[in-house]
């Protein structure tokens, strides 16, 4: 079993033109650690990831994932 946390926060950011400080500004952390959480070398407390999903309004469960999210377009199951 992986230890990673998979996010969509860049794709999120990107999609809404947001950039990583002002996140990170309106989560009250560094903007570096915006950094870290989207490329996967930080897994945010629960907390965090808490406050990430309500500042984009959406569930925990589109921000967050165990398991790798599948690439725009590719079909699943």
């Amino acid at each position: 079993m992986s230890d990673s946390i998979y996010n969509r926060i860049a794709m999120l950011r990107t999609e809404r033109g947001i950039s990583r400080r002002d996140l990170a500004e309106a989560l009250d952390v560094h903007y570096q650690t915006i950094g870290y959480l989207e490329r996967g070398e930080y897994s945010p407390s629960l907390q965090l990831a808490l406050q990430i999903a309500r500042y984009f309004d959406v569930s925990v469960e589109v921000v967050f994932s165990l398991d790798p999210f599948p690439r725009i377009g590719e079909r699943t199951g």
